[in-house]
């Protein structure tokens, strides 16, 4: 396969440290651009995400890849898929209808393009059911920070994109026609604000900590992070549907079997995977660790 050695599309943003509307126009028009290219060849990624993108290189000018095509399929017009993949934040509603085509891609493309706004996904729960119950409700908040100094022209194609009904949804076509997608569009300059990074960073955390945990679900033994609160973290649709996986990757971290995840438990796996300094690690117990006590307990089962 080909090396992509240009990191992460999040990590690139948030060690940028600055942003506009402008720049992530530019970013999102190489996202829809795959997704566009996908169709046209009749295929459909069905597990598109930020963590799905990364950089050929460390230049400035890089171009963003998709990868991870391990849910991906064939289609023709009119094909109706059933089986339910994917992940939580990023799943159209009608997938969880189990009645879909490629219109999905879409939405999922819209969900990408409301973080790389604000930060955060626009479909929000304490666990898996409750993100699906937020997107099958598919209510927008437009009214919170930042979205009120963000181009109403920026509003109106995650509004498009982000229809329930995938027959009133833009195609990938269309959303690279809109006038804040094209090169020469709608979208400003003017930086957004800084608060969205830190979201956005603190997002990355907790997705950084889901990625160890299903590397490590079928392995017994090590870590401090609540047990209910490992589960919020860690749920992860078709990867880890069953609680006993869920247990064995706690464990995993739990080496010394306190019913805990300390600090340097979780610092080892997350640099035997390769997953981050001090730094992301700290961002990532403060993420997860709910009650603000350092660590993350595991409760009766």
């Amino acid at each position: 396969m080909e090396l992509c050695a240009g990191g992460e599309l999040f990590d690139r943003i948030i060690a940028k440290g600055h942003y506009s509307e402008r720049e992530a126009a530019r970013l999102f028009r190489q996202i829809v651009k795959v997704v566009y290219n996908c169709h046209s060849m009749g295929v459909m990624h069905r597990d598109l995400k930020p963590e799905n993108f990364l950089f050929l290189s460390s230049l400035e000018d890089s171009p963003l890849k998709a990868t991870d095509f391990g849910l991906s399929v064939f289609f023709k017009p009119g094909n109706v898929f059933k089986d339910l993949v994917g992940s939580a934040y990023y799943v159209a509603p009608e997938v969880l209808h189990r009645s879909y085509g490629a219109e999905a891609a879409v939405w999922s493309a819209g969900v990408i393009l409301y973080i790389l706004l604000s930060g955060v996904p626009p479909f929000w729960g304490e666990n898996e059911q409750g993100i699906f119950d937020a997107i099958l409700r598919g209510i927008l908040d437009f009214t919170s920070d930042p979205w009120p100094s963000i181009s109403s022209s920026a509003k109106d194609l995650v509004k498009k994109m982000l229809r329930q009904d995938p027959k009133e949804r833009l195609s990938a076509l269309d959303a690279l026609n809109h006038p804040w997608m094209r090169e020469d569009g709608e979208a400003p300059d003017k930086p957004i604000d800084i608060a969205v990074l830190t979201r956005m960073k603190q997002f990355r955390a907790m997705n950084k900590l889901k990625k160890v945990a299903i590397q490590c679900a079928d392995v017994n033994g090590n870590g401090t992070i609540d047990y209910m609160e490992f589960i919020t973290a860690t749920m992860h649709m078709n990867r880890m549907e069953k609680e006993d996986h869920l247990y064995k990757a706690f464990e995993y971290f739990d080496e010394d079997k306190s019913g805990y995840i300390t600090m340097e438990e979780l610092e080892q796996a997350l640099k035997k995977y390769n997953m981050g300094d001090e730094k992301t690690i700290q961002e990532i117990i403060a993420e997860v660790d709910t009650d603000n006590d350092g660590r993350v307990i595991m409760r009766n089962l």
